[in-house]
């Protein structure tokens, strides 16, 4: 079972879709015109329903194959994200953003083409049985929109029984496919934490607390906490990628501003990690005789795959582009996803497609690989195809 032939002769048009997004990026929940350009497209395709705002900025369409049996049928949901970031571009591509400090730098725009043309194929075909949810997420990158369009009854609503999700891989060759059970991406906390101390001059530090040095101590104990608390066969990190504080050569600044992020694989790690840096944060700032505030913000939670819908995500990529292109081990990534959400609500399965030799994900250099839609397009019609065999 190899590319889908149809899949490969609708490449041309998947990718003038994709190009097309590219070049109109739009972040968070403000994706109107990609929205609407996706309900557009779903209906033109003859989708059985097709209905926006779900999660705000949400796109959801229904494709019903062809029924056997009245009830007891299966509703399976396939997600992809439409949400750019807020990048300068510098791929000099001839689609490249036409919007200033906006890009397409994590590869939505390519999920987002390719569900389409999955839809288009699934709604011409409807060769199973049950029905396919296409979804189509606003606010991925930081919005929490997979989260919101949960707590907006989707799942309930369409009758979902499993998620499938996809995301593209730089690095991994095109054509390739790599999946795990269990942690597949890890959960994102923020720490933000606001220094006090006593400003004054230069010249007489022994008259000031200084918050450069308190918090220059505190980012450095803040980096020791995996080395030293974490079990080394355990995985967690910890990035310090704020730190203001001053504005010239002579003057200790009274305050001190600091941000960061802790990413973690288990729940007892989590906590673990927020309750370190707590103490960590109140201590280095006791002993300075400084005061200190910390946020600390649970984002994402861990990206979980279920053991028996990975092993069948696996089993249709392999049939796709063959055994020796899947890896069923994948190891975690520290990255974060909160297509989480809806694998909490519901059993399903994230995968990764291979994007080729490109720039890395949210570089200004990046851009989906074209070559890669045949794959993974072909990957989602076949998962329906065998999970609802009509």
């Amino acid at each position: 079972m190899p590319i889908v032939n149809r899949i490969a002769d609708l490449q041309g048009e998947i990718t003038e879709w994709r190009r097309d997004i590219h070049a109109h990026p739009e972040l968070l929940f403000d994706v109107h015109r990609t929205a609407a350009s996706v309900a557009e497209k779903l209906k033109a395709f003859g989708c059985d329903e097709v209905v926006t705002g779900i999660g705000r900025t949400g796109v959801v369409g229904v494709i019903k194959g062809r029924r056997q049996g009245g009830s007891g049928l299966k509703v399976i949901g396939l997600r992809a994200d439409m949400d750019a970031l807020p990048l300068q571009e510098i791929t000099g591509a001839p689609y490249a953003s036409t919007v200033p400090g906006k890009m397409h730098a994590c590869g939505h725009d390519g999920h987002t083409a390719m569900l389409l043309g999955a839809a288009r194929y699934l709604a011409e075909t409807r060769n199973f049985a049950g029905d396919a949810v296409v979804i189509f997420q606003p606010a991925e990158e930081g919005g929490g929109g997979g989260r919101e369009m949960v707590n907006d009854g989707m799942m309930d609503r369409f009758g979902i029984q499993e998620v499938y999700g996809m995301h593209n891989s730089p690095g991994l060759p095109v054509g390739q496919f790599g999946i795990r059970p269990g942690p597949m991406l890890a959960a994102v906390d923020k720490i933000t934490i606001e220094l006090e101390g006593v400003g004054g001059h230069a010249a007489k530090p022994h008259l000031a607390i200084d918050t450069v040095l308190v918090g220059a101590h505190m980012v450095t104990q803040l980096h020791t906490i995996v080395a030293r608390n974490v079990d080394p066969l355990d995985s967690a990190v910890m990035s310090i990628c704020v730190f203001q504080a001053g504005s010239t050569d002579n003057i200790i600044p009274q305050t001190a501003h600091i941000q960061g992020t802790v990413r973690t694989l288990r729940p007892e790690t989590r906590d673990l990690m927020e309750k370190r840096v707590r103490e960590v944060v109140e201590g280095t700032a006791k002993l300075h005789g400084a005061k200190a505030t910390l946020t600390y913000q649970r984002n994402y939670p861990v990206t979980r795959n279920h053991p028996k819908q990975t092993d069948f995500a696996a089993a249709v990529a392999a049939r796709v582009v063959g055994e020796k292109n899947v890896d069923p081990d994948m190891l975690p990534i520290m990255a974060a996803e909160d297509f989480s959400y809806m694998l909490e609500a519901r059993p399903g399965a994230f995968i990764f497609c291979g994007n080729g030799d490109t720039a890395p994900l949210h570089h200004p250099a990046y851009d989906f690989n074209d070559e890669a839609i045949p794959a993974g397009t072909s990957y989602w019609v076949k998962l329906v195809e065998e999970a609802m065999p009509g």
